[in-house]
């Protein structure tokens, strides 16, 4: 037994006879009793090996006096055990994979940023995104505060998840980070090609602004590829493991889990007994009349409300900015909120009404004693297993706070009902909308859920009572949908540059009255799809006081409590499970206004 070292290190530079330098590698490591991960490729080397500090020097010796790889540099850590099981040199296309046609490393890369740097951006709280470009299992043990993910389990999807990013972080300053910065190699250029302007790459990444940096303004530790599994800010190794049936990686809370069976199974594939199941859901929907007896927003309370600076306000003065995005407000009150210092900056400190912005900036405006207004909380509970929380949402309840709703809202609600557990929608609905939602546990299963939304392998129906009898049975509606928010937050057809958007419709039952029960089936997810469509065609939905039947736009705000209900109802949902990888289908019974019970029985 002794100190091991641990070198992990990538270089792009063309190589060549890679066949004979596999061999010679080999030989050399295995004669040292080195072991770890050694990948060459035509476009270079990345590799992973520990063992005692002279071996480790021979074979760096080596190494630097190939071609291309003199000015090599790894990153050093040490640990008191042999944290890789056999030594393994292979031969691949690439030494990251990544699929890519035209992405160079060794000819031209993104910008780098030095750890010292993002420290100093983070601290002075400099408008900048935080892009995660690691696998979701990865992110599970730790990131940067605040970093977006990307929300994949391999590097291959990453250029798909860019597409699906926001088109405003393209005029925006974005640095990606990893590991150890090899993936940040491919994906900076590939961004760039993908239109982003301001990409810059933490250099060295995750492991070296540990090593200059510490642990600020990062949460959690970092998943390292070896039996460490993770290592903490001191690069020292963690207690964190991987399940050895699932191969997720624990925290410390994660092994205590009485779930936590060593070589059998973990919190995030235990298989729980369907009796188990009701009893969880009977125990949690207790949860959650506690948390609404009374509505936690019935009593005043401080809300901060977020106001995020659109590109259209790249250097405006702070109150033109904000009179723009709320309509409702003056650059007078907007003057005025931030003289009483009821306008924050980011880090929670008072901003200046002049002070000019940048696209993607955030403030939050301070609503001291608000009282937000009712509604109804009777959540159901269709399912919960260590993976999925499946529910039936009522309505009026607003999905995400936003507006005169804070506290009052699906989320908070859940958030109190599962504590520490903090339950992501995996999809939304609006607040006038009942039926179906399904929420992940944890991000491990939200990446491995969130994949099947963006490629359209999501089978949702509704439930919508319209105006009006169409005249024919079946039917759809191909009319593209424009994605700049109008009146209100709206949306409409814009045959010009409006994106694809496909329902089909189904009519179910013909009413005396003139309205109709349509089954739809959104084979794309624009906002408010549904509703736009079926106003185009001249059937807009019963109880909708947005999209009026005249064209015109009415009332958006979240309905009063007794208020005619909204007749759009999330049917039925269709998936592959993502801890069972089996197909699941969840049902929401059919609300009143359907009138289903003489067709259908209420499920």
């Amino acid at each position: 037994m002794g100190i091991y070292t641990n070198i992990a290190a990538y270089k792009f530079t063309p190589l060549r006879d890679l066949r004979d330098l596999r061999t010679r590698l080999l030989d050399l490591c295995r004669e040292r009793e080195l072991k770890g991960t050694i990948l060459l490729s035509p476009e270079g080397i990345n590799l992973f090996v520990a063992g005692l500090r002279k071996p480790v020097d021979d074979l760096l010796a080596v190494l630097r006096n190939l071609s291309g790889l003199d000015d090599l540099q790894p990153k050093f850590s040490e640990t008191g055990h042999q944290p890789f099981r056999r030594m393994l040199v292979r031969l691949k296309k690439e030494i990251i994979a990544f699929g890519v046609d035209g992405i160079d490393p060794a000819r031209r890369t993104s910008p780098k940023i030095a750890a010292a740097t993002l420290k100093q951006w983070l601290d002075e709280g400099r408008p900048v995104t935080l892009l995660d470009t690691r696998n979701d299992y990865e992110v599970k043990l730790g990131t940067f505060r605040n970093a977006r993910t990307i929300g994949i389990d391999r590097f291959r999807q990453f250029p798909e998840a860019v597409r699906r990013l926001p088109a405003g972080l393209k005029e925006q300053p974005v640095v990606m980070f990893c590991t150890g910065g090899i993936r940040c190699e491919k994906a900076g250029p590939f961004m760039e090609r993908e239109g982003f302007r301001n990409i810059l790459q933490l250099d060295g990444g995750i492991l070296k602004y540990f090593e200059e940096c510490g642990g600020a303004h990062y949460e959690g530790e970092c998943f390292v590829f070896d039996q460490r599994v993770g290592v903490d800010p001191g690069l020292h190794e963690t207690e964190s493991t991987q399940c050895f049936h699932c191969q997720t990686p624990l925290t410390e809370a994660d092994q205590q889990d009485p779930r936590h069976v060593i070589g059998r199974s973990c919190p995030y594939c235990f298989k729980t007994s369907a009796e188990q199941i009701a009893e969880n859901i009977a125990r949690r929907e207790a949860s959650i009349r506690r948390a609404t007896s009374p509505l936690p927003g019935s009593a005043g309370h401080e809300n901060l409300r977020p106001l995020n600076i659109p590109a259209k306000c790249d250097g405006a003065p702070l109150i033109e900015a904000l009179a723009l995005i709320v309509k409702s407000l003056s650059r007078d009150d907007w003057r005025a909120e931030c003289a009483n210092g009821s306008l924050l900056d980011a880090r929670r400190h008072p901003a200046e009404a002049d002070r000019m912005v940048r696209p993607g900036e955030r403030f939050f405006h301070k609503l001291p004693g608000a009282v937000e207004p009712a509604v109804n909380p009777h959540i159901r509970i269709l399912h919960e297993d260590e993976a999925l929380i499946v529910i039936d949402k009522p309505a009026p309840l607003p999905m995400h706070p936003g507006g005169r709703f804070n506290r009052n809202t699906l989320r908070h609600i859940l958030n109190e009902a599962y504590h520490p557990q903090k339950p992501r929608p995996a999809h939304r609905l609006d607040a006038n909308t009942t039926g179906v939602v399904l929420l992940t546990r944890t991000r491990h299963f939200a990446g491995l859920l969130q994949p099947q939304f963006s490629a359209g392998h999501i089978a949702k129906r509704y439930l919508v009572r319209v105006q009006g009898h169409p005249v024919d049975d079946s039917f759809q509606c191909d009319a593209p949908i424009g994605d700049t928010p109008g009146e209100a937050g709206t949306r409409d057809i814009d045959e010009l540059s409006g994106r694809a958007a496909r329902t089909e419709f189904q009519v179910r039952r013909r009413f005396a009255d003139g309205t109709a029960l349509l089954e739809a089936r959104p084979l794309t997810g624009r906002t408010n799809q549904i509703r736009v469509h079926l106003r185009h065609l001249g059937h807009p939905v019963c109880g909708d006081t947005a999209y009026l039947a005249d064209g015109r736009i009415g009332a958006t705000q979240t309905l009063a409590i007794g208020a005619a209900p909204l007749c759009l109802h999330s049917w039925k949902i269709a998936f592959t499970h993502p801890l069972s990888c089996t197909p699941a289908e969840f049902t929401a019974p059919a609300p009143d206004w359907a009138e289903m019970e003489s067709e259908i029985p209420r499920e």
